[in-house]
């Protein structure tokens, strides 16, 4: 069985890596044939987040959809494709269009809100050519959507009679365990993401001063932003990197996820939560969206709404180390047992041999 994975990003994106590479060695030790074509080369998504660079930018872009309709003169010796998000970022859903008419079986795969209008950080121009519906008609091309929530599915589900809800998994060898649950010298909150979701820290810049203001050993270490600073709050900025972003992960003492209360945020599938519990630290989020059904407040981490609740949760998880480690210990034990990659890629296995009429 073939196999084309069509992603939009290259392994370093969390989205594509997420719901697709981490698959792979799983799929192909099972007799599948891979092959991935991300829109987005590495060079491409090493610019994309950066302000400025406007020609460049487009330079990549084009060279970027040139090698997607590429894929045209090749599609039919597939067995199936998998589109992680859209084939192409703008305009019609021509190539999904394509993939029906030649009887090619396909399953378009998404973990966030694409149908919800969200303006870019980086390039505004892309605002002018983003059409966020044309997602609803590519629900109705395709022959499986796959989603990251049930809130997602459900929405797929209007147009599609065969969306069903996929996890997202963790690499639980990947991500161990934290080693220890101290009280050090330096107390680390931690954030790990992209330059587009850091603004989301500003919605707790009160929270941050008032509990670096009564804890003065306290830090925040932001991983994969860059920019986020905030009057008394100690940052610490590192580059979101492959190799160390496990080391990096254990030496936070509590993982945070802020969102905004907006419809936005139920398309999120808890990735930064997920990963925070999986290394077995606690972790504080908003109570909104699959975040809600992740999270078993005050046993596998904590869910949090108002100013008061954020500096109260902090504030018990900074003074008590076995705290701390009782919730990080029982937040990892759910990911083992319910979103390890062990769990679900069988389950991937079976949907891409079901879709494609292969056993």
């Amino acid at each position: 069985m073939k196999v084309l994975f069509l992603t939009k990003y290259p392994e370093e994106g969390a989205s594509s890596r997420y719901r697709v590479y981490q698959y792979l060695p799983y799929l192909r030790q099972h007799g599948l044939i891979c092959e991935v074509q991300p829109f987005m080369s590495p060079r491409m998504y090493g610019m994309v987040f950066r302000t400025g660079h406007t020609f460049v930018k487009t330079l990549h872009t084009g060279a970027a959809i040139l090698r997607r309709l590429a894929v045209l003169f090749t599609a039919r010796k597939y067995d199936l494709i998998f589109m992680q998000r859209e084939c192409l970022p703008f305009g019609p859903p021509f190539m999904e269009n394509l993939f029906r008419k030649w009887d090619i079986p396909t399953i378009f795969d998404y973990d966030d809100a694409l149908f919800i209008f969200k303006s870019s950080t980086h390039n505004r121009l892309v605002d002018f050519i983003k059409r966020p519906q044309r997602i609803f008609e590519i629900f109705s091309l395709v022959d499986c959507v796959l989603t990251g929530n049930d809130y997602l599915r459900e929405r797929a589900a209007e147009y599609s009679a065969k969306a069903r809800t996929f996890l997202v998994a963790e690499d639980t060898d990947k991500y161990s365990q934290k080693p220890a649950y101290e009280n050090n010298s330096v107390f680390t909150i931690g954030w790990l993401g992209s330059p587009s979701t850091e603004k989301y820290l500003h919605l707790i810049t009160p929270v941050l001063q008032k509990i670096c203001k009564k804890y003065p050993h306290v830090q925040l270490k932001v991983i994969g932003g860059g920019n986020f600073q905030a009057e008394g709050v100690p940052v610490v900025h590192l580059k979101w990197d492959m190799e160390s972003e496990v080391k990096e992960l254990h030496s936070f003492d509590i993982g945070i996820m802020p969102l905004p209360l907006e419809e936005w945020s139920k398309g999120k599938s808890g990735g930064k939560a997920r990963t925070y519990m999986t290394v077995g630290l606690p972790a504080v989020c908003t109570a909104i969206g699959f975040n809600i059904e992740l999270i078993d407040s005050g046993k596998t981490g904590f869910l949090v709404t108002s100013e008061n609740e954020w500096i109260g949760v902090l504030s018990r998880l900074i003074e008590d180390p076995d705290l701390r480690k009782e919730v990080g210990t029982a937040a990892r034990e759910f990911v083992l047992k319910h979103q390890s990659i062990h769990v679900l890629a069988p389950q991937l296995l079976e949907i891409l041999q079901e879709v494609a009429g292969v056993r």
